[in-house]
């Protein structure tokens, strides 16, 4: 069930670009983080049901490199990363440091299908050199790719008191 977090009424201030930006580089370093922790983890599994000296054999002659199941592995766990932290409070810790958060334009917090197609489209807006998200600097309402694809916006969060 979603989550309200103001009224429909109230249209809280687009997040400025330096902040999503700032928490999407505070969010990268935990997902390095969360990278290595699962890659570790594949290895020891991986190791497991191929036999270790096998695998050790595998990774000496460089076969292990470029495993496209390791990689579909890495991309859903920053999938599910992203995914849970938006469709729940709408913010990464990334985000809540610097006091940003994805809602829906009436103000509730995001489904899994818009979480999919806003994490899709981030990969888009990064691999076309930026500009999905430098968009926001032309656009009228200041929304990015991710945030016109998805249905979503990302506001400001006041501070509390």
């Amino acid at each position: 069930m979603p989550r309200r977090f103001h009224d429909p009424d109230v249209l809280p201030d687009p997040a400025p670009l330096i902040r999503r930006l700032l928490a999407m580089l505070y969010d990268g370093l935990i997902c390095i983080a969360l990278l290595i922790v699962t890659t570790g983890a594949y290895m020891v599994i991986a190791a497991q049901v191929i036999g270790t000296d096998r695998y050790r054999q595998m990774a000496e002659a460089g076969k292990l490199s470029g495993d496209p199941l390791l990689s579909s592995v890495l991309f859903i766990t920053l999938f599910l990363f992203f995914g849970y932290f938006w469709t729940r409070t709408g913010q990464t810790l990334g985000m809540q440091v610097w006091r940003i958060r994805i809602e829906t334009p009436d103000g509730q917090s995001i489904r899994w299908s818009q979480a999919l197609l806003r994490f899709m489209m981030g990969w888009v807006s990064w691999f076309c050199a930026g500009l999905g998200y430098l968009w926001m600097l032309w656009n009228s309402g200041r929304r990015t790719w991710t945030d016109t694809f998805s249905e979503s916006i990302v506001v400001s969060v006041p501070r509390q008191p």
